[in-house]
C-alpha cells in the first residue's frame, strides 16, 4: 500500500513538474518571440529612410548591409526556436514569412554588391511585406502568455 500511494505520489509530481516546464518553456518563447518582433518592427521602421540615404550616401549604404545583414542573422536565429506545442501554429506562420524575408534579404544584398541599389526594391517588395506581417504577430504572441 505505502509503494502504491508513493507511486501515485511520484507520479503527481513528475507530471507537475512536465506541466511547470511547458509553462516556463511557453513563456521563454513569449519573451524571445517578442523581442524578435520588436527587432523586426525597428527594422521595418528604419529601413526605408536608411536605403534613401544609401543611394548617395555610402556610410549609410554600408550601414544600411550591416542592418540587412544583422536581420537575417536574427530571423535565422529565430527560425532555429523550439516553439511550445500552444505556439506551433504560429511560429510556423512567421518562419514562413521569414523565409520569405531571408531571399529578399539574400537578393538585395546580392544587389547591393552589384552595384543595382533600387530603392523600391526594398519598398515594395514581397520580403518587406513579410517583415511588416511579422510585427502584426505581436498580439498573438503575447495571448499565449496568458
Amino acid at each position: 500500500m505505502k509503494l502504491m500511494v508513493f507511486s501515485i505520489t511520484t507520479m503527481l509530481f513528475l507530471g507537475g513538474c512536465s506541466l511547470l516546464e511547458d509553462v516556463n518553456n511557453s513563456v521563454t518563447y513569449v519573451n524571445e518571440a517578442t523581442e524578435y518582433v520588436g527587432e523586426v518592427n525597428t527594422f521595418v521602421s528604419e529601413v526605408p529612410t536608411l536605403a534613401e540615404q544609401a543611394v548617395s550616401d555610402e556610410l549609410a549604404r554600408l550601414d544600411l548591409e550591416s542592418k540587412l545583414t544583422d536581420m537575417k542573422e536574427d530571423i535565422e536565429a529565430f527560425n532555429e526556436l523550439q516553439a511550445p506545442e500552444l505556439a506551433n501554429d504560429l511560429h510556423q506562420q512567421i518562419i514562413e514569412h521569414n523565409n520569405t524575408a531571408l531571399e529578399g534579404i539574400d537578393l538585395y544584398l546580392h544587389n547591393i554588391k552589384d552595384g543595382k541599389f533600387d530603392t523600391a526594391l526594398l519598398e515594395n517588395s514581397e520580403f518587406f511585406t513579410s517583415l511588416q506581417e511579422i510585427t502584426d504577430t505581436v498580439d498573438q504572441i503575447k495571448e499565449l502568455g496568458l
